[in-house]
Parts: structure tokens; sequence; C-alpha cells
């Protein structure tokens, strides 16, 4: 709730990425809470604090530390859906955000798979987390979704060119 109890507005990226690798074994990479600094762009400065090995099912949660701008965050996951081989949802407890729900799904399609990311979030701090959103944060969003692509595609084909991105409406648009 922003002061004077209205709801934050909520924004919404969507992303869709086709890889050649067998869905159980795409699966197994993205629910691997190890391989999350592999998909995450170097300037956040990333790291879990949560001791590894994490097991992930319903009610995990992961603790983080990064920092965006060079300003250091905490930030605190929860699995709030884990559907194996098919779709898990991380929602952020605390955290940046006013609100972070972020699900994952996954596709077997012709041998291949279909990754598809969906995140709802919302900025605290009313209007002025919505000039933050038009000025920065919408860019900084498509930015490590961009590196999270490229980085997909590598770790299951070692080249950008062996994956195929699918433009989804309302990318980052509420």
């Amino acid at each position: 709730m922003t002061p004077g109890g209205a709801m934050p507005r909520t924004f919404h990226l969507r992303r869709s990425q086709r890889v050649s690798s067998p869905l159980e074994e795409v699966y197994a990479y993205f629910s691997d809470a190890e391989n999350l600094d592999a998909l995450t762009p170097p300037f956040l400065r990333f790291r879990i604090l949560t001791p590894h090995p994490v097991h992930m099912r319903v009610g995990t949660r992961i603790e983080y530390a990064l920092a965006l701008f060079g300003v250091p965050l905490r930030w605190r996951t929860h699995i709030t859906v884990w559907e194996p081989g098919r779709r898990f949802v991380d929602e952020q407890e605390s955290g940046p955000y006013a609100s972070w729900v972020h699900t994952h799904t996954f596709e077997g399609v012709g041998g291949g798979t279909v990754i598809h990311d969906h995140v709802a979030y919302a900025l605290p701090l009313g209007l002025l987390g919505a000039v933050a959103h038009t000025l920065f944060v919408r860019a900084t969003l498509r930015r490590i979704f961009d590196f999270r692509h490229a980085a997909t595609a590598r770790a299951f084909a070692g080249d950008v060119a062996s994956s195929e991105y699918v433009p989804r409406p309302a990318d980052a648009r509420s």
C-alpha cells in the first residue's frame, strides 16, 4: 500500500526463449539455486546467502545480497508454487519492491524447451516509484533479462544464436 492506502501499480515483464535441450534438463538447471549466479549480470554483485545446497520446494526461502546502482540490498524470496517439470514461482518476502512475483514456466516443444518468465512487480513510494520505473527500473530489468537470455543460450548450446528469443506483448508494461 502506498501512503493514503492506494495499491501500488503493478508492472509486468514477460520473456520467452526456446532452447534445443530437453525439458527435464532445462527444468533441473533453473530449479538449482546455485545456477542463479550464472544467470545474473555481474553489475548486480549478486550472491546467495542461504547455505548450499538449497532444496527447492514450496516453502523454501532464499536470501540474497546484491547491489543496485552501488547501493547494497538484501532480498529474500519464498517459493510459493513448485510443480516439477512444469513451473515454479518465487515471491519477494523482503527486498526493494513493494511486490515481486516471478513465475517460471517450462514447456517441452519438439525435443526442445520453451522457457517463459513472467514477473509481476510493483514499486514502493507511490508517484516517486512510478517515476523511477519510467526513468530506470524498466530498463534495468530488461537489461537483467537480456543477460539471462544470453546466459541461458550459452548454458544449453554454447552459442546465443542457437536459442530463439520469443517476443512477448507487454514487456515491462502494465
